[in-house]
Formats: structure tokens, C-alpha cells, sequence
């Protein structure tokens, strides 16, 4: 250990590195600190720690397939209540629901003055979170409605699937994300799985002024992912809570100037609920997945969603599986499999970076120190410093690698 530096009150370890040969290196290996003045920061003792144990790869596509299971889930369960709500109160009710159900467990949380392990908004996420409520929240639902009017069902359900190549096209092209060749065939494989399951070929079909305004709902929803990833770092449950009751207000004033009714109490009461739990815990596991796999990923990964819901539709309705049921399943898990199995491993530079947002101190690049000491696994939020370095891991696009890529793999 060469020393302590402090930036911004916060107090960084400075580690030499292991020179090649260096006999601290077998066995136990070490940890590397740089001299104050090239700030080279290099733990290839952590790194490799990591990669051993694994630690953290596969939970952000857990997080990104659970919200696919609990919103494919939702399908089939609002099925159930259509026939006593009309659609858009329907919508109304599970965004509002989301929203209630998470803005009154942050409030309980706090009055239990339970210490938060996640960032808070700030004011430099308010344009990020209002271009996702504007676009996803507001545009996309009024677009949709209108261009559901004047396209056939068959139609409107494959232009639906848009919204996944929306998004990794917008991550791409706008926001620089990186994504290789095998990402992608991962998401036209979801895609393509996803259009054989909706694909009805005896229902009407037809191309008209609607089916534009639907591929520009699944734009909106396309930003909404990639804005909302912005600031995925922030506390999920506050973005979600915000974002539901936001899309539920708007949701229910389209539904008053229709004229759409709203039901009784009962059936109010069971569509809050479903909301909270298929929408909530949903949206909330969806921004987790994002801080970690970018939006790209995390979008194909939840457009496994309406498979799922097919899938629990047969098992609750006894339906016998459709050949579109059978030839997308394949495809789905293909695609799956390959963001699931994902490894991008090379050396990267990571600049000088402040920020803030939950993390722990066992993951390689959160290495300060703190006044008083915690465990390296305890999992807190504050405002902190990443100095220069120079590392080897498997990585993903997440908030601290976003450098770019001559010949993606």
C-alpha cells in the first residue's frame, strides 16, 4: 500500500501492481495500487476473485427474465378481468397500482426509518425521467389507442413485437451502446419467436395510417427503455413509482374523456393489486436489469414476456398448444440462451468518473474507504469517485463500461 489520497472527501486506497514474475503473485496474488501521479488503478486480484466466484454475472438476467415471468403473468390475469373492466380503465388500474403500491412502501419505509441502500433522484435525472414518462407514460398509450382503431388485430399484434428492435436500435444509434453481432442475432431471434407467436393467420390483415402510428408507440416505448436506462442507477422503486403514476393518470383521463366507465370497488381492488405485483415488482426488476445490461439486452431478454404469458394461458385455460406456441419456443430460448451465456472479456480504461449509486465494495471498481469501516459485501449509496484504471473482466454495458468498440463480438 503506497498510501491514501482524498477526493472530495472520500478517501481512496493508491495500490502498487504486481510486476510480472513478482513472486506476491502466486498463490494469494495481490492487489494493485498506482502512484499518485499516473492514478493507474489495476485489481487484478479482485477481478480475478470475481470471475472465480462469478459474483453478480447471471443475477441482472435473472432480474431481466423474472420481470418478463411477472409481466407475461399479467397477460393471462387481466384476461380474467376484461370481461367486467374495458381495456383502457383496465390500463388505468395496473399502472395505478404499480405506482400506489410502491409510493406507499417507500413512505412506510421511511416512517420505520429503515436506512436506504439506494441513490435518490437528484435534479439532473428530472429531463431523463420526464422524457420516459412523456414517451412511454404519455405518447406511446395515445399512439397505440389510435392506431388500434384503424389496424386489424393479426396486424397490430406482430407490429407490437417493434418495440425490441426500437430499443436496441435507439441504444445503438442515439445513446452509442455497444452491441455485437451475436447481441443482435439474439434480439431478431426473440423477435422473430415473438412474431410467430402472435402470428394468426386467420384473422384479418391489412397495412394502414394505424399501422404506423403502432410502430410509433413501439418507438416511444423503444426511448422510454433507453431514457429510463439513464438513470437506472437511481432508487428503481421511485422511478417506477413516478412512471405508474404518471402512465395510470393518463391512462384513466383517456378513459374518462372516451367515456369509459370504471367497475366496482371489488374489481377496482383486484386491478390495483394486479398491478402492483405483475407491473410494480415487474418495472421495478426491468430498471435493476438495466443499470447492468444496458437497454439493448434487457429489452430482448423481457420480449420473452408474451411467450410467457402464452405459455400460462395454456396451463390456466387447458388450451391445447398452438403450432405458433411450439415453433417460437425454440427460437425464444435460443435467444435467451445466448444473453444468458454472453461472456465480453478484454482490457478496458475506465476514466475519472463521480457519481452516485447503491454499490458494494467487492465488485473491482468501488475501491475507497470509508471513515467507518464496512463490509465489502454491504450494499450503500453515497457520492463517490472512480479513479483512472486499466483492467481485464468479463463485462457488460453497464454504467461503468460504455467505451466503444472497433469489431464488436
Amino acid at each position: 500500500m503506497l498510501g491514501t489520497e482524498n477526493w472530495s472527501g472520500v478517501t481512496l486506497d493508491l495500490v502498487r501492481p504486481c510486476g510480472v514474475g513478482d513472486p506476491r503473485s502466486a498463490g494469494m496474488g495481490c492487489g494493485r495500487t498506482v502512484a499518485r501521479g499516473d492514478r493507474q488503478l489495476d485489481n487484478e486480484y479482485v477481478m480475478r476473485s470475481t470471475r472465480r466466484r462469478g459474483e453478480g454475472a447471471y443475477r441482472p438476467v435473472i432480474d431481466a427474465l423474472s420481470a418478463a415471468v411477472l409481466f407475461g403473468v399479467s397477460a393471462p390475469l387481466a384476461k380474467l378481468l376484461l370481461g367486467a373492466i374495458d381495456p383502457i380503465p383496465l390500463a388505468a388500474l395496473l399502472y395505478l397500482g404499480a405506482g400506489f403500491g410502491l409510493a406507499f412502501y417507500i413512505l412506510l419505509r421511511t416512517s420505520m426509518k429503515d436506512a436506504a441502500d439506494e441513490a435518490a433522484l437528484d435534479r439532473g435525472d428530472l429531463p431523463w425521467l420526464a422524457g420516459a414518462v412523456l414517451s412511454g407514460g404519455v405518447a406511446a398509450p395515445i399512439l397505440l389507442l389510435h392506431g388500434l382503431r384503424a389496424t386489424p388485430a393479426a396486424t397490430s399484434a406482430l407490429l407490437l413485437n417493434s418495440e425490441l428492435v426500437a430499443t436496441g436500435v435507439i441504444a445503438a444509434v442515439v445513446f452509442r451502446e455497444s452491441i455485437g453481432r451475436w447481441i443482435w442475432g439474439a434480439i431478431l431471434t426473440i423477435t422473430a419467436g415473438s412474431v410467430l407467436l402472435t402470428l394468426d393467420p386467420s384473422a384479418g390483415w391489412g397495412v394502414s395510417h394505424g399501422a404506423a402510428l403502432i410502430v410509433a408507440a413501439c418507438v416511444m416505448w423503444g426511448l422510454d427503455n433507453n431514457l429510463t436506462r439513464r438513470i437506472s442507477l437511481k432508487d428503481p422503486k421511485r422511478i417506477v413509482a413516478i412512471k405508474g403514476l404518471a402512465a395510470g393518470g393518463v391512462s384513466s383521463a383517456l378513459a374518462l374523456a372516451l367515456g369509459r366507465p370504471f367497475p366496482g370497488v371489488w374489481y377496482i381492488a383486484l386491478g390495483l393489486l394486479l398491478g402492483g405485483v405483475s407491473y410494480g415488482i415487474s418495472i421495478v426488476l426491468f430498471v435493476r436489469a438495466l443499470r447492468h445490461l444496458g437497454a439493448a439486452r434487457t429489452g430482448a431478454l423481457f420480449g420473452t414476456a408474451p411467450f410467457i404469458g402464452a405459455a400460462v394461458s395454456l396451463m390456466a385455460f387447458r388450451d391445447p398448444p398452438t403450432s405458433s406456441f411450439v415453433l417460437s419456443l425454440p427460437l425464444l430460448v435460443i435467444g435467451a440462451g445466448i444473453l444468458f451465456r454472453e461472456r465480453h472479456d478484454h482490457a478496458h480504461a475506465h476514466a475519472l468518473l463521480m457519481h452516485t449509486h447503491a454499490h458494494t465494495h467487492a465488485d473491482g471498481h468501488h475501491n475507497h474507504t470509508h471513515v467507518d469501516r464496512i463490509s465489502p459485501a454491504r450494499r450503500h449509496s453515497h457520492r463517490h469517485t472512480h479513479v483512472p484504471m486499466v483492467h481485464t473482466h468479463p463485462h457488460r454495458p453497464d454504467i461503468h463500461h460504455r467505451h466503444g468498440h472497433v469489431l464488436p463480438d
